[in-house]
């Protein structure tokens, strides 16, 4: 696939957002950009939600009102976590979780909602989905959904980067969406400690470009690249699913865990720092939180807890490997 020309130059300080090229400009400002005045401490919801039912479409809409989200006449893209499929362990995003996400924007009254993933083990996306149950859970899934490893990509150039790159081709769906939503699965991870909200943007680099498991990334700097694509994306929120998790040898060959909970707020690393918490791992341990916060994000006394208090909902996850030490 040969790359687009060049086209937006984000910055990712996250202070400001160049544009050049094709004369396009900034919409509003996003969820997750900082500006120069004060910040406003994190605030982070946590939801007891102990299955895959009917109930959990109240709860993830009585969440986002929670958060104080207004999607009204927005573009959303929603990108969940499909990675590869096990019957006997829970590796993705449940399908009902993301149904119960996409009604809960329509129903606020998003423009419009798309779901886009671009898994790095399986090149068809859509057999992936389909073998995880996508296309029964969700109606009309095929004309919603995105496979962003082969979709329209633009050149973004990464000032100030954690990591060796210097620039990325992402997909034009994702940089020209009003709001991205991260709905990421809470599991452990065998190299970065657990992926959630920000580990989730792995999915978004186009294996079009840079192929299969999109090693260029590991190559890279996992937690270097993690904090630059959370900065090259300004208007993101992050929705975990927490129900049945994974830890152990996680993402992929961990076993299951059941948390029982739901997660969110915009501020993706006061998120991933909570959920930390809640699986019993210090998030002071992780490289790409420690990389991408704005001072406060990670400080349990800073972040605005909403909801459930993490010691109600606690569950220590098994650890793998080198990580066993990072136990709170």
């Amino acid at each position: 696939m040969k790359p687009a020309p060049p086209g937006r130059v984000y910055v990712p300080s996250r202070r400001e957002l160049l544009l050049a090229g094709a004369g396009s400009a900034l919409a509003a400002v996003g969820c997750n950009a900082l500006s120069t005045g004060p910040q406003e401490p994190p605030r982070v919801s946590i939801v007891r939600a102990q299955a895959y039912d009917g109930a959990l479409y109240d709860i993830v809409r009585r969440t986002l009102v929670q958060q104080q989200l207004d999607p009204r006449g927005k573009h959303v893209v929603l990108k969940p976590n499909l990675v590869e499929f096990d019957p006997s362990t829970p590796i993705n995003t449940h399908p009902v979780f993301v149904h119960a996400a996409r009604e809960a924007f329509l129903s606020l009254g998003a423009a419009s909602v798309r779901i886009a993933e671009g898994p790095g083990h399986r090149r068809d996306a859509f057999d992936l989905a389909d073998a995880a149950g996508y296309f029964g859970a969700i109606p009309g899934f095929e004309d919603l959904f995105r496979d962003l490893n082969l979709e329209e990509v633009e050149r973004v150039t990464l000032q100030r980067p954690h990591s060796r790159l210097k620039e990325l081709y992402l997909p034009k769906l994702l940089l020209g969406a009003d709001l991205i939503v991260s709905l990421a699965k809470m599991k452990t991870h065998h190299w970065v400690g657990a992926t959630l909200t920000m580990k989730n943007f792995f999915g978004t680099v186009p294996g079009g470009i840079y192929g299969w498991p999109k090693n260029v990334l590991h190559w890279s700097g996992i937690n270097e690249c993690i904090a630059d694509l959370h900065n090259v994306y300004p208007r993101t929120f992050g929705l975990v699913d927490g129900i049945e998790c994974m830890e152990g040898n996680g993402p992929i060959q961990g076993t299951p865990r059941h948390a029982g909970v739901v997660v969110a707020g915009r501020s993706l690393p006061a998120v991933d720092a909570t959920c930390a918490r809640i699986m019993g791992i210090d998030p002071a341990k992780f490289a790409y939180l420690n990389m991408a916060t704005r001072r406060g994000e990670l400080d349990a006394a800073h972040i605005q807890q909403i909801g459930e208090p993490i010691a109600s909902v606690h569950t220590d996850f098994e650890l793998y490997g080198e990580f066993k030490a990072w136990r709170l």
